[in-house]
């Protein structure tokens, strides 16, 4: 592979760019893959052989040759199909739940309970931290479940795409998840790169590094404080304010990922039931935990002699992507039932249902797969590798965990991916947290912290990259504008990482417990939310307080 340096962040870091500024994802996501595909063809020698570069560019039809080879391969990557084909699936039942009226029945169940935006959003937040074992799960039925009632409630879809995406993949960091299987394979792999083979169980080692995962605990404490105090600040009070004044939940502008109501019309069911929400949905979770474990190896006989063991192993080998397929399926088969039993809609008119849930996705599909070919482009150019070999030349200790959650997070913003961060990182930063403590008890903390960096940086970087998966599926299940959500997102993801990433540096030159530390955090966040909400109200001329603010209607005030 041609050694690229510093120049292979410039695709990623131009496809973000492009689309923070133009607002226009699918175009700056192929313009970044394009530009890799010219510095590919060209290679490394631009300066020192410019007739030989020129020729190369030429030679790979102006770089458009790789381009395409990329998104190819990106989509026929055996993970990346199975998500599209989950996805398109997905599609299909949210528009059979909207059709049969599951939808309006939620909604207007939820809007008799929840009647005011703090409700609402602590609602939305307390969902996805009970759905806490897979965050493209989390991010489909949470969306899905409360985007008419926060609409109801005139919560604009950037916040309910922040609040979604933030218990998402946070929580499932945390739980028992797909994640969590995930991580656990890479410890295994740090210590393995390090020679090390007497070490702590794994498992172990995961418990131990939870604390250090600062900033997934500290983003979930953030949308609570965000929602409790019903306080703004950023681009998301200018958001808040829009919606709470106007009902206009997405700005006039804006290009929904993903909006039901306006490519399907009303549905067919005149009186909305809500089993035709609860029954569809318990149908997706029940089938994707249940394949979840069947895929693990998970068998009643095991469970009947050791049912800890069996259950830990179905959960730790599962192919989760291959069970959110046959449970989003499973959602779609539940509502042709629901539609046959009620003599709401024929087989036929669900089938055209099921096909027209496919075109919803196509937006996000279509990101998907262009956020998936810049991982191609970042994995032939060696970003990943280039940008971690910063982590190898620091030999400090105490600095190390901060350094790494930056590392962490830059790389998880340029390539997109934190699965892809954590899996280049761990077997390089453990290694280099052995070495530095000379083994041992010290080394074995070292690891515990460099492994919860790792996530939490990982994470971090994916709540401030519009090049993410889970940005992108967050948007489109709440029916948001994806640039909208990301920046109005990275004011309080920043917030959150520069409090994560202060912690890791009081814990590493005074040596703080992070268990007492991650309290003195939540308070620091409280702190700055006030303060923060209170300067940029104050700088605006505004209330901090959206709810404050009268509607165009004349209506009061939320409470």
């Amino acid at each position: 592979m041609a050694e690229f340096g510093a120049a292979s962040l410039i695709p990623p870091l131009l496809a973000i760019a492009l689309a923070i500024v133009t607002r226009k994802a699918v175009l700056s996501l192929f313009l970044g893959i394009w530009s890799g595909g010219i510095l590919q063809a060209g290679g490394p020698n631009l300066l020192s052989d410019p007739t030989g570069w020129a020729s190369g560019v030429v030679s790979a039809g102006f770089g458009f040759f790789p381009t395409f080879d990329w998104i190819i391969a990106a989509v026929s990557d055996e993970f990346h199909a199975t998500i599209i084909v989950f996805t398109l699936f997905l599609g299909s039942g949210v528009a059979m739940v909207w059709n049969l009226g599951g939808s309006y029945a939620i909604r207007d169940w939820a809007l008799a309970r929840l009647d005011t935006q703090r409700k609402g959003g602590l609602a939305i937040g307390a969902l996805g931290v009970i759905l806490f074992f897979d965050d493209y799960a989390n991010t489909a039925i949470v969306g899905s479940a409360m985007k008419d009632a926060s609409d109801r409630l005139r919560i604009s879809r950037e916040k309910l795409s922040y609040i979604v995406d933030s218990t998402a993949a946070p929580v499932a960091t945390l739980g028992i998840s797909s994640w969590v299987a995930f991580q656990l394979s890479l410890i295994d792999d740090g210590y393995e790169a390090a020679g090390v083979s007497d070490h702590p169980p794994v498992f172990e080692v995961f418990v131990n590094s939870v604390p250090f995962n600062m900033y997934s605990i500290l983003a979930i404490v953030m949308v609570f404080l965000i929602v409790g105090t019903r306080r703004d600040f950023g681009e998301m009070l200018t958001a808040e304010r829009r919606a709470w004044t106007t009902g206009k939940v997405n700005r006039d502008d804006a290009r929904p990922m993903q909006d039901v109501a306006a490519e399907l019309g009303e549905p067919a069911a005149d009186h909305p039931r809500l089993i035709n929400f609860l029954g569809p949905v318990a149908v997706l979770v029940g089938v994707t935990i249940a394949t979840a474990l069947w895929t693990g190896g998970f068998t009643a006989s095991a469970f009947a002699s050791d049912p800890t063991g069996a259950l830990w192993s179905g959960v730790t080998n599962a192919a989760y992507d291959q069970a959110l397929m046959y449970g989003s399926f499973a959602m779609i088969v539940s509502g042709f039932v629901l539609g046959k039993l009620q003599g709401v809609v024929s087989l036929g008119e669900a089938t055209d249902t099921t096909i027209e849930g496919f075109g919803i996705m196509l937006t996000a599909i279509s990101i998907l797969a262009l956020a998936w070919g810049i991982g191609e482009v970042v994995n032939a150019l060696g970003t990943g590798e280039y940008v971690a070999g910063v982590a190898e030349s620091v030999v400090n200790p105490a600095i190390l965990p901060a350094l790494v959650v930056v590392i962490a997070a830059f790389m998880a913003f340029s390539t997109g991916t934190s699965w892809g961060t954590m899996g280049i990182l761990t077997p390089i930063v453990i290694p280099v947290a052995w070495t530095i403590t000379g083994g041992g008890a010290a080394g074995h903390t070292l690891v515990a912290a460099m492994v919860g960096a790792i996530f939490s940086g990982a994470i971090f970087g994916d709540h401030t990259s519009p090049i993410s998966d889970t940005t992108v599926l967050s948007a489109t299940f709440t029916g948001a504008d994806l640039i909208d959500h990301v920046r109005t997102q990275l004011y309080y993801a920043v917030t959150v990482g520069v409090v994560a990433i202060a912690l890791l540096l009081v814990w590493g030159f005074v040596g703080i417990p992070p268990i007492v530390l991650l309290p003195i955090g939540a308070v620091v966040l409280v702190g700055l939310v006030y303060g923060l909400s209170e300067l940029d109200a104050r700088r605006r001329g505004v209330d901090p307080i959206t709810a404050n603010a009268p509607r165009e209607n004349g209506e009061s005030a939320e409470e």
